[in-house]
């Protein structure tokens, strides 16, 4: 999967590294990308009323963001994590975390629209 013909302008998604992790395979690419795509959703949601599960939940993201290469997403998803063991005010981190998966997942509608 050359990452000319899957990397949309800006760079939520290191498509080299998703690339890697699917051995070339574009199908299992576009697939795998869907899938966090509604998971990142899903936990958004759920994440927004920050439940007695939200550092969990963050751990969950944080490790399928990493597996697609949303290093911005793992990043955040880490801090929020981080936030709540610590029993800090959680907002900035969530905030951030909203922000940088929508950015992924708007690099990822980009990339399915191009294959």
């Amino acid at each position: 999967m050359p990452s000319s013909q899957l990397t949309p302008d800006d760079d939520a998604i290191d498509t080299e590294y998703l690339a890697r992790m699917t051995l070339g395979d574009r199908g299992l690419a576009r697939e795998v990308l869907g899938m966090f795509s509604t998971q990142a959703c899903a936990l958004i949601g759920t994440l927004a009323a920050l439940p007695a599960d939200a550092g969990a939940l963050a751990h969950t993201l944080k490790g399928s963001a990493r597996a697609i290469g949303a290093r911005r997403v793992a990043d955040s998803a880490a801090a929020l994590e981080t936030a709540i063991i610590n029993g800090d005010d959680p907002s900035q981190a969530l905030t951030e975390l909203q922000g940088s998966v929508a950015e992924a997942r708007a690099s990822i509608e980009a990339i399915l629209r191009r294959c």
